[in-house]
């Protein structure tokens, strides 16, 4: 009956969800599924069929007595599943025989509870308080509200975003507040910025106690005259404003503004979302510290200084006020001690226009109380500068045209510009002379353009006149003077002396600026104007622009000179033409003709000229590992007579290299050494085979680039330790390689080491320690891997000497012990000549008795030691008798 209901529940669901019953069956087998929590029950999960002829199901494992299985194989909840973090459901299922054996499984089955949204937004406070001083800047957080879901924080369920719902009270309707949807942060909208106000209350100044009875009776008694003798107490302004002072404001009853906040989960604006409110009460606080906008002052204004600009008042009233200047210049203003800002000086706007205050408010550490305040004093202007003007000379051509302009007379004031100070007018007043009428030239009176008026002018009768206008700004007047000259008008052109300059021959390796000849044309209009200079141009027979010409303005001679190096390849015959100009132009009806024009030709001399490299000098990158034989570089050049060249080398003192006499290839003859040299520094010389067998050089620089060729190689390998103070042994290494081939070095040994070990001293260096003590002197070889920096190294034999030693710190090896020993011959030779060479001086005579115990021990090692100590060594003629004092002092 059981799993008929069951069969009757599962049909019910399905078709209610739209799902059908091949999709929650399947095999007996191991399986994971998604099981919604907080679902109605019985909910069927999965109907298991199994291969076995089975009679009945078994579920066991944490199913905390909600989860079964009927006998047809549906897996179902008696009770709904909660959801929580990482919480599933691992079961066994197997099918069984009617006697209960089990004939399929048991398999694994894991069930994950799924989240559902099922639980609202929960905020952290019931309500929250805040405040907000007026003004403040628009955006700016003040407060946040914060709220928490129960749901999957992995999914939307818990995903919360804020809104404001209502803001109380809304005039206007529109919004002062704002709110971050993610954040939950609280701030003030631009409108809010605009026309949020506090409520109005009393101002303290400097040394008030805000409240105190005192304070209130005084201000009190300022603002407001009794007309009756009324006590203060019983006076209903003066207790309204007490109570109103000295009260605790409790926002939760009387806000300013009221806002309902509300979190909804699904990420916000799901229709199905779960969402919750809070009320946020806010309260305006007064804002004194407001900037008063910007101060205007009229320069120059006449009064009794310091003169008041305007006050500032901070948010507490023991702030202490400073200026802060922005620029070096003078700084007319000063501050009271309760913010009224004062102007200490007539201000001048020619020198400055605009200044910039910023307002310090500080309390008696130095800390500031309220954010910087800027107001800028704008410096009004008034007309109290004269017009000036520049120097004004003009030039007017004989044939000018009436209504022509000649000039602007150029003249400002230094008031306010696009003001009526500083608004110009110009009058002409006189021109001098008057020939040939008075009145030659007119002025604009707005803007100084100066006309031609008549026509007529002369340059044989006048050739400069003075004009004197008066320049005006309405208040100030100033005279200026303009030169205007006349000038020949250009009716001539300029005439060569010579029609041809003949054939001029010059070398072709001539220098540049070589002179070739001159010329000359004359012009016989005015002298030193521009209608008589003249200029020379080629304008034929130059098309590579290899030359051109001078002009010398004291005789008006042109200079045809060489400009750029010439090639007798390239061009060896300039048929050159030349044209004489004016910079003025002609006036109209006059053409330059042939006589402005004259003709030569530059001929050039073939000379035999070296061979030329395509460059001169050449870099060249090679790894020192190249094969034997690969092209390094070729050589290429050209003679320009178009000669046979061949190619040799100097400079390859390896006698690494090899060079194709004809083809210029330069290759490697032999393997390369960086190691040995890093630059290879030739000279490929290009040299003719015939006729005068120029040469010419280029510069080859090879820079070998290392490569890995070279293992760390220790420079001592074998060393002693006295086992009376086991001083470790240093191993020092060397690499031939440059970086990053060479150091920094890794020492190791090899294998683990039960006697020694290795500490790095720096990148060449490591010390060789011996852990214990050995029982008897033995004779220990280490073997020692050393890596450069990229990694290449081999394992290398140091042989360790572990012996007790003598006083002097050197192993005492017995006399028996050696393979050799030197022959009676060889004993005698060395003592003859220790103490030759010493018995030089009577001194070193004494020395030696008093140090014979030493000399015993060395003689010792002489014959029967395998190593002489560095200290016992003999010194030779070249070392001297000083290195045998130090010898013996040692």
């Amino acid at each position: 009956m059981r799993g008929a209901h069951l069969l009757h529940l599962t049909l019910l669901v399905s078709i209610a969800h739209g799902i059908g019953l091949e999709d929650k069956k399947g095999p007996l087998g191991n399986l994971v599924l998604d099981v919604p929590e907080a679902t109605p029950v019985p909910f069927p999960i999965y109907q298991f069929t199994s291969t076995e002829e089975a009679e009945t199901y078994h579920v066991s494992g944490e199913t905390e007595g909600k989860i079964s299985i009927s006998s047809d194989g549906w897996l179902f909840l008696e009770q709904p599943l909660e959801w929580s973090h990482d919480k599933n459901h691992h079961l066994d299922i197997e099918a069984r025989s009617a006697d209960g054996e089990t004939v399929d499984g048991p398999y694994s089955v894991v069930l994950q509870v799924v989240d559902v949204n099922n639980n609202h937004p929960v905020f952290s406070e019931s309500q929250y308080s805040g405040h907000v001083r007026e003004h403040s800047p628009a955006g700016v957080p003040f407060l946040q509200v914060s709220a928490t879901d129960a749901d999957d924080p992995n999914t939307l369920n818990a995903q919360l975003r804020f809104s404001i719902v209502n803001q109380i009270p809304n005039p206007g309707n529109g919004f002062y507040f704002g709110i971050d949807p993610d954040s939950g942060d609280i701030f003030i909208t631009e409108e809010g910025a605009e026309f949020l106000r506090a409520r109005p209350s009393v101002t303290y100044s400097r040394g008030e106690v805000r409240g105190s009875p005192d304070v209130l009776k005084k201000k009190f008694e300022d603002y407001c005259i009794p007309r009756n003798n009324i006590p203060l107490e019983n006076n209903p302004f003066y207790t309204c404003i007490e109570r109103a002072e000295r009260r605790e404001v409790n926002l939760l009853q009387d806000p300013d503004y009221a806002l309902v906040v509300r979190a909804e989960d699904l990420g916000g604006g799901a229709p199905n979302a779960l969402s919750s409110t809070t009320r946020v009460n806010i309260a305006i606080v007064q804002n004194l510290w407001v900037s008063p906008g910007s101060i205007t002052i009229r320069e120059n204004l006449e009064g009794e200084y310091p003169m008041y600009l305007t006050t500032v008042h901070a948010n507490d009233p023991t702030a202490l006020y400073k200026l802060v200047q922005k620029e070096r210049l003078s700084f007319p203003f000063t501050i009271s001690v309760d913010g009224k800002i004062y102007v200490t000086a007539p201000l001048d706007r020619e020198e400055k226009e605009m200044y910039t205050l910023v307002v310090l408010a500080e309390d008696e550490q130095g800390v500031e109380l309220e954010k910087p305040m800027e107001i800028h004093v704008q410096v009004d202007d008034v007309n109290d500068n004269h017009p000036v003007c520049d120097e004004a000379v003009f030039e007017v051509q004989e044939n000018e045209p009436i209504g022509n302009q000649i000039g602007v007379l150029r003249a400002y004031d230094s008031d306010k510009e696009g003001t009526l100070n500083s608004f110009l007018g110009y009058t002409l007043l006189r021109q001098k002379p008057t020939k040939p009428f008075d009145r030659m030239f007119t002025i604009d009176q707005a803007n100084g353009e100066i006309k031609l008026a008549n026509k007529n002018l002369q340059r044989k009768e006048v050739s400069q006149y003075e004009l004197t206008f008066n320049v005006t700004d309405g208040v100030y007047t100033t005279e200026c003077k303009a030169i205007i000259k006349v000038i020949d008008i250009n009716n001539e052109i300029p005439v060569f002396e010579k029609k041809e300059y003949g054939t001029h021959s010059v070398p072709e390796l001539a220098e540049v600026g070589t002179t070739l000849l001159t010329i000359k044309a004359t012009d016989a209009d005015d002298p030193g104007t521009g209608s008589s200079r003249v200029e020379y141009h080629i304008t034929a027979g130059d098309q590579h622009n290899l030359l051109a010409i001078e002009v010398d303005e004291n005789t008006g001679e042109g200079r045809v000179y060489i400009a750029r190096p010439l090639d007798y390849e390239l061009q060896s015959i300039f048929s050159l033409q030349i044209d004489a100009r004016n910079p003025e132009p002609l006036i109209e009806g006059v053409e330059y003709n042939e006589n402005a024009t004259t003709f030569v030709v530059i001929q050039l001399l073939d000379v035999d000229e070296p061979p030329v490299f395509e460059v001169e000098t050449l870099n060249v990158n090679v790894p020192e590992n190249i094969t034997v034989g690969t092209v390094i570089m070729t050589a290429e050049a050209k003679d320009p007579e178009g000669k046979t060249i061949k190619f040799k080398m100097e400079g390859d003192e390896h006698n690494w290299l090899e060079l194709d006499a004809d083809s210029g290839e330069l290759k490697t003859k032999a393997a390369l050494d960086r190691e040995t040299v890093e630059q290879i520094s030739l000279i490929i010389i290009a040299y003719e085979t015939e006729g005068d067998k120029q040469e010419a050089e280029m510069l080859v620089d090879i820079q070998l680039l290392d490569v890995n060729d070279n293992h760390p190689k220790l420079q001592k390998t074998q060393g002693f330790i006295c086992v009376q103070d086991m001083t470790p042994l240093t191993l020092t290494a060397v690499d031939k390689d440059a970086d990053p081939y060479g150091e920094p070095f890794t020492f190791s040994i090899n294998r683990k080491s039960p006697n020694f070990e290795i500490k790095p001293i720096d990148g060449t260096s490591a010390q060789l320690i011996l852990k214990k003590k050995p029982s008897s002197d033995l004779n220990a070889t280490v073997p020692i891997n050393i890596k450069d920096n990229a990694g290449m190294g081999i394992t290398q034999k140091f042989d360790v000497r572990i012996c007790n030693c003598t006083k002097l710190g050197y192993c005492y090896i017995e006399p028996g012990a050696h393979s050799w020993k030197l022959g009676m011959s060889g004993t005698i030779g060395i003592l003859a000549g220790t103490f030759g060479f010493i018995s030089k001086t009577d001194s070193l005579k004494s020395l030696i008795r008093l140090k014979r115990s030493k000399l015993r021990k060395c003689f010792f090692f002489f014959f029967s030691s395998s190593s002489v100590p560095d200290h016992c060594h003999l010194p030779n003629q070249e070392e001297g008798s000083a290195e045998i004092s130090n010898f013996w002092r040692g």
